[in-house]
């Protein structure tokens, strides 16, 4: 056999093994915990693929913004966040969607939310992803995100320890535009709001370069949909499109960190502690999930679908090779990165998919008070990076997809 078909046999072999993993624990995981679970994680798997395919990041893409006033990634999330509103708003109204009763994620307004988001937006610059960036980064064969994601556990716990004195500082009552305006009305402000933000980032583009960015023309043939890369506006669809059927199947949208936590916990409890006591683990549905097998829980089956979607995907495209000589200024800023994120994201009610994405598709002020405060603080990341990356000191680099 030669050199070639071997190679191109091996390159093969990954996504196969991983594909048939994934299928299979979807299955175990259906066949034990009931068959909605088993096709979240199939779910995840997508998000995953999506993600890295698409290099969809909300961190290099608020980076790129706040350096360099590009703003392609910024209008990215835009139509992402119109296509969620436009089909979560009528379902959370309602309060069914395909026979399921569904919630938003609507939470209070206060200075855990602020002060989270803002820790938040610094950790993402530091550790070099978001919750869902540093999950499909890590899973497609980045070792430094493997750091960070560790940390990021770790952050969690921390944050779950801490909870309920941050819950008793002041905070105004969960607003949520579907109540207030109406499914019509929440939606037209959405939808305001998102052209705004879209028109600023072209005004500020055009202004720093005189024209806007070109975007990258990308072969669409049938093998390229295996391999990618994948337009970014097709990420933005297909991300949409995919909260909304977990909405359909989990009856809540699509959220990360809170399995982090319960990471975090269930390992602090193995070797000897115990979170019990902590406020966060006393409300009913933490202590329960504290209690129930890891996979019974829809989050952690998500994430690690996420993780093996990605792995398939970073394979198929011939870029899964993790390297673990990583500087260690670049160790450091993972480790405290990683714990800002977990930190911050306990305290703001969920990260850049659970308060962000979904708040904001769940018509929750907490969504763009989360936004503002996170902004802010990946401005100030953006200023601390030079500290620990070689080369960052004058014009900021741009990484693709974290």
């Amino acid at each position: 056999m030669s050199e070639l078909a071997l190679t191109r046999r091996s390159r093969l072999s990954v996504p196969a093994v991983a594909t048939g993993a994934l299928l299979l624990g979807a299955l175990a995981v259906g066949a034990a915990f009931g068959a909605r679970i088993g096709a979240l994680m199939v779910i995840g798997g997508l998000l995953g693929m999506v993600l890295y395919h698409a290099a969809f990041g909300f961190t290099a893409a608020w980076r790129v913004f706040i350096t360099e006033r590009r703003g392609r990634g910024l209008r990215a999330q835009m139509v992402m966040l119109a296509i969620a509103v436009l089909l979560f708003f009528p379902a959370l109204g309602a309060g069914t969607l395909f026979g399921t009763e569904v919630s938003g994620y609507v939470a209070p307004v206060g200075v855990s939310v602020i002060f989270g988001a803002f820790l938040f937006g610094i950790g993402m610059q530091l550790g070099g992803g978001c919750a869902s960036g540093t999950l499909f980064t890590a899973g497609g064969g980045n070792a430094r995100m493997l750091i960070t994601l560790l940390f990021f556990v770790v952050g969690s716990v921390i944050g779950t320890a801490h909870f309920a004195w941050w819950q008793s500082l002041p905070a105004l009552q969960p607003v949520s535009l579907v109540q207030t305006a109406g499914v019509g009305g929440g939606i037209a402000v959405s939808l305001a709001l998102f052209a705004a933000i879209a028109a600023f980032t072209l005004v500020m583009e055009k202004r720093r370069h005189g024209q806007l960015e070109q975007t990258p023309r990308i072969d669409a043939g049938n093998r390229r949909w295996l391999t990618g890369p994948w337009p970014l506006l097709f990420g933005a669809v297909a991300l949409a499109l995919l909260n909304y059927a977990t909405l359909a199947l989990a009856g809540r949208p699509w959220g990360v960190t809170g399995a982090f936590a319960l990471w975090g916990a269930k390992g602090f409890e193995f070797l000897g502690g115990d979170v019990t006591g902590w406020g966060y683990w006393q409300a009913p549905g933490n202590a329960a999930a504290l209690q129930a097998s890891v996979w019974s829980d829809i989050t952690t089956v998500m994430n690690v679908g996420i993780m093996v979607g990605a792995l398939v995907a970073a394979s198929l495209a011939g870029r899964f090779a993790p390297n673990f000589r990583i500087p260690a200024k670049s160790v450091l800023a993972a480790v405290i990165g990683g714990i800002m994120l977990g930190y911050g994201a306990r305290l703001a009610f969920g990260c850049n998919i659970g308060a962000y994405f979904g708040g904001i598709a769940s018509g929750s002020l907490h969504g763009w008070v989360w936004l503002i405060a996170a902004f802010a603080g990946n401005m100030l990341g953006v200023r601390l990076r030079p500290l620990f990356f070689e080369g960052e000191a004058g014009r900021q680099p741009v990484a693709k997809g974290c």
